[in-house]
C-alpha cells in the first residue's frame, strides 16, 4: 500500500508555484492576489480561510480577507461580490461556504465573475469544465487529479466510481475523469443515496473515491483489492489523548481499508491540502491570464 500523501505533494507544488509569483514580479508584474469573504463565526469556515490566508502568503499571493457578520443581507453581500468584480487589484475571489440561511448561495455564486471564481463554482466554469474547455477547475476535484496525475496512477480504461454527487466534489470529478484527457478515460459510476446495493457497486472499482459525508461509511469488505481510494471526507472525533481534544477522519475507515488497497489517501493530509493547492494555482493562473489580458488592452488604447 502507498500513501497518497497530499501534504507532501502540495508543498512541492507550492514551491512551483512561489518560483512563477517570483518570475512575475521580476517580470515588473505584481504577485496575484486573493480574497476571501467570510460571512458569520463558523470555526470551520475560519479555520479553512485561516490555511488560505497561510498558504498563499507562502508562495508570494497577496490575500485579504473581508468578514462580515452573519446577520448581513443578501443584498449588501451581493454588492460585496459586484464590488471585489470591479476590483482590478483582485485577481481571484472566494465567497466561503456555507452561508446563513437566509441567504441564497447559488445567487452569490453566480453573481462572481467566472474569470475570479477561483473556486470554479460558477455555472459558466462549470460549463466550459464539461465542454473541455479550458477553465478554472472546481478545486478539490481538480487536486484529486493532480493527485493521480503525479503519482502516475493510470486511468484510462479504469473503473472509477464516485460515491457522491454534490456539485462541489462528486459530479465534476465524474465529469473530468470520464474526459477524453490524461487523467480520464475512466468508465464512471456516480453513486448517490438512491443507489441499491452501493458495496457491490464499490467492489467492482478500480479508484474509488468517496465523498460522501458520512463518517468511516467505506469498510473493508466494500473495497476491490489493489484499488486506489480517495477520502474526500473529513470528520472531527473527540479523542481525550488530542491536545485539541479530537482528531481527524474521513468517509472511509482507513485502519480496515489501507491493507486492500494499491494507494490511499490519509485523513487529515491527503485530499485537504491538495484543495488549497488547487485554490492557489487558479489564482496564479487567473493573475497570469488578468494581468495580461489588461496589457494587450493597453496596447490597443495606444493604438
Amino acid at each position: 500500500m502507498i500513501l497518497l500523501d497530499g501534504k507532501e505533494l502540495a508543498s512541492k507544488i507550492k514551491a512551483e508555484i512561489a518560483k512563477e509569483v517570483a518570475e512575475m514580479i521580476d517580470n515588473g508584474q505584481r504577485a496575484p492576489h486573493l480574497a476571501a469573504v467570510l460571512v458569520g463565526e463558523n470555526p470551520a469556515s475560519q479555520t479553512y480561510v485561516a490555511s488560505k490566508e497561510k498558504n498563499s502568503r507562502e508562495v508570494g499571493i497577496i490575500s485579504s480577507v473581508y468578514r462580515y457578520p452573519e446577520t448581513i443581507k443578501e443584498k449588501e453581500l451581493l454588492e460585496v461580490v459586484d464590488f471585489l468584480n470591479l476590483d482590478h487589484d483582485v485577481d481571484g475571489f472566494i465567497v466561503q461556504l456555507p452561508l446563513p440561511k437566509h441567504i441564497n448561495e447559488q445567487k452569490i455564486i453566480e453573481r462572481i465573475s467566472p474569470s475570479k471564481d477561483v473556486d470554479g463554482f460558477h455555472p459558466e466554469n462549470l460549463g466550459r469544465m464539461m465542454l473541455g474547455i479550458p477553465t478554472l477547475l472546481p478545486a478539490t476535484p481538480m487536486g484529486i487529479l493532480t493527485l493521480l496525475e503525479r503519482y502516475q496512477i493510470e486511468t484510462a480504461g479504469k473503473h472509477c466510481v464516485v460515491l457522491g454527487r454534490s456539485h462541489i466534489v462528486g459530479t465534476p470529478v465524474s465529469i473530468l475523469l470520464s474526459r477524453k484527457a490524461s487523467p480520464g478515460n475512466c468508465t464512471v459510476t456516480l453513486c448517490h443515496s438512491f443507489t441499491g446495493n452501493i458495496p457491490g457497486i464499490t467492489r467492482e472499482a478500480d479508484i474509488l473515491i468517496v465523498a460522501m459525508g458520512r463518517k468511516h461509511f467505506v469498510t473493508r469488505e466494500m473495497v476491490k483489492k489493489g484499488a486506489v481510494v480517495i477520502d474526500v471526507g473529513m470528520h472531527r472525533i473527540t479523542d481525550d489523548s488530542k491536545k485539541s481534544g479530537f482528531r481527524l477522519t474521513g468517509d472511509v475507515d482507513f485502519d480496515q481499508v489501507a491493507g486492500k488497497c494499491s494507494y490511499i489517501t490519509p485523513v487529515p493530509g491527503g485530499v485537504g491540502p491538495m484543495t488549497i493547492v488547487s485554490l492557489l494555482q487558479n489564482t496564479l493562473k487567473a493573475g497570469t491570464t488578468g494581468q495580461a489580458d489588461k496589457r494587450t488592452s493597453g496596447q490597443a488604447d495606444k493604438r
